[in-house]
């Protein structure tokens, strides 16, 4: 499966867990480090440790392993680092001070919806 379909699979799994203001930034163009970035918010300490939970199962039945995870402990921002694909589950404070949509603007931004939406139009 290519990071494209992964980081969808991963969108579409966070928005069934009721994560927030979910996107994906494409920053393949702009950086070596990895080719996308999600982020959302969950709703607690509790809620974005099972979110990373379920990110991790789901990245484990796909065969794709952790380079690193960061956060956990804390909850304020969780990292999950799988090479092509970087998954940050903020709190909304922690999220609005570090403002990676802002930092990676140069990347392509989507969300749920326009991923959906370009899925159609194939």
């Amino acid at each position: 499966m290519d990071s494209q379909d992964l980081s969808k699979k991963v969108m579409d799994l966070l928005d069934d867990k009721k994560a927030k203001d979910i996107i994906s930034i494409n920053v393949a163009k702009v950086t070596t480090l990895t080719d996308y970035f999600i982020i959302c918010n969950g709703t607690s300490d509790r809620h974005r440790k099972s979110l990373a939970d379920d990110v991790q199962e789901l990245m484990e039945n796909e065969k794709s392993g952790m380079l690193s995870k960061e956060g956990y402990n804390s909850a304020n921002w969780i990292l999950l680092d799988y090479g092509d694909l970087v998954v940050n589950i903020f709190s909304p404070e922690a999220r609005e001070k570090y403002s990676l949509e802002r930092l990676w603007s140069d990347g392509v931004l989507s969300d749920l919806r326009s991923m959906n939406n370009t899925e159609g139009s194939r």
